[in-house]
């Protein structure tokens, strides 16, 4: 993936992650970054991280609130739980988090250095230029309260930080990548997510170089008491001669406020091609994957679209809601957590990756495969509507151990009926 610029809405959720599913987010961040890592390389796996809509997709494939803002602290919390451990072996390092956490990424960051031989300090510098650049350069109403480092051993890095504006109850992320960057002032983001909120001083804009030297000059030859004075004489003026510098249209990701999943949020036909190569295809033309105890097409049709977010190219991802039809969400949307699921997708994916590192790719062949059958079978694929996807998911709920922030999932007062399954009819 290259770097790319884009924008988001994202509402300001509260809460906690509860213990089931923080243990679970772990388990499964971790092991679908070594078969990134594996795939594509430690470099891959940080561009996809500087990515806003792969990493809102990331977040929904793990049973996190599709739309909010806590996927960004949950995402963050459970790649830095997850990879710690495994440091030493993909070379790749979770510095930071949220509140008093972020604080003590510069330490973190000299500490590794010691230990693996990269410039700590340096790279200090780095985290807290990101900081300042995102809290002081660009006045855009919101406050940081979540800075994520991510660190390679040959020093190339991602930030992922994020700021709240409380009264309107929405939050901002901002996506750095060291790759091509030449200047902490001037276009350092790859993508800024968040509510337009009218005018925004962006001070590292390419366009704001004079901007930025003029203010220098200004503070050098006047002092800040003329600046004060200067600028109450030319405000009236400056409002009226206001020029035109509209910056492009670019790539926006609007996450709706609410929290039911919606067919307007998401590709049908991508999520048809899902539940095909699932319900028609898995059982009989994957059999690697079914070789773990108790998988079965449910699964299968889960692993469709992890393996869309290990293999996915960026346009994959402008649904990221499609991807919380894999493990459903903490909240009940769209449906609870299959916990059963839940769990066999991560026997299968840390199975597929541990033989890998032996040398027998049958596994993760067979899930590259399975999200390469899925895209053929969406060109001409037609399915159920996601009223009745999700329906069948709740009249299962309780027989995949479904579990949600309220409590397990109960029977459905009704008898269960079977999930339809997608049809290989051509739609018109």
């Amino acid at each position: 993936m290259t770097q790319r610029s884009g924008s988001a809405d994202l509402p300001l959720h509260g809460g906690r992650v509860p213990k089931w599913l923080g243990d679970r987010m772990t388990r499964l961040g971790a092991v679908l970054c070594q078969a990134i890592i594996h795939h594509y390389g430690r470099d891959e796996l940080l561009r996809r991280l500087a990515h806003p809509f792969w990493f809102q997709s990331f977040g929904a494939v793990m049973g996190m609130d599709w739309h909010s803002s806590g996927i960004t602290t949950s995402v963050i919390g459970a790649l830095k739980r997850g990879l710690t451990p495994l440091s030493g072996e993909l070379g790749i390092h979770v510095c930071g988090g949220r509140g008093a956490h972020s604080r003590k990424t510069p330490h973190e960051l000299e500490m590794i250095g010691e230990r693996v031989g990269f410039d700590g300090a340096a790279l200090a510098t780095a985290s807290r230029l990101v900081a300042k650049v995102d809290s002081a350069a660009v006045q855009d109403g919101f406050d940081l309260y979540l800075h994520g480092f991510i660190v390679t051993d040959d020093s190339r890095w991602v930030v992922v930080q994020q700021g709240m504006n409380g009264d309107r109850r929405q939050a901002r992320r901002y996506h750095w990548l060291s790759e091509g960057l030449k200047s902490f002032v001037d276009q350092p983001h790859t993508a800024i997510e968040g509510e337009r909120q009218g005018e925004i001083v962006n001070l590292t804009d390419h366009r704001a170089e004079a901007s930025r030297s003029g203010q220098l000059d200004l503070l050098r030859q006047l002092g800040p008491d003329r600046i004060v004075h200067e600028f109450a004489a030319i405000e009236p003026a400056a409002t009226e001669a206001k020029r035109d510098s509209a910056q492009p249209m670019l790539p926006n990701l609007v996450m709706p406020a609410h929290h039911d999943v919606r067919e307007s949020d998401i590709v049908m036909r991508r999520l048809h091609g899902n539940i095909s190569a699932a319900i028609e295809s898995g059982p009989t033309d994957f059999p690697e994957l079914l070789l773990v105890p108790g998988v079965g097409a449910r699964t299968v049709r889960a692993l469709a679209m992890v393996a869309e977010v290990v293999h996915g190219a960026p346009c994959r991802f402008s649904d990221p809601a499609r991807f919380s039809l894999a493990h459903g969400g903490k909240d009940r949307h769209p449906f609870p957590v299959p916990l059963k699921v839940y769990d066999e997708t991560i026997a299968v994916m840390k199975s597929a990756v541990a033989k890998a590192k032996l040398g027998r790719e049958e596994e993760l062949a067979a899930l590259q495969r399975l999200d390469g059958q899925a895209r053929r079978l969406e060109r001409y694929v037609t399915g159920p509507s996601l009223k009745e996807i999700v329906a069948g998911e709740f009249d299962q709920s309780h027989l995949l151990g479904g579990r949600s922030v309220f409590g397990p999932e109960p029977p459905p007062a009704s008898p269960a009926q079977p999930l339809p399954a997608a049809s290989p009819k051509r739609s018109g």
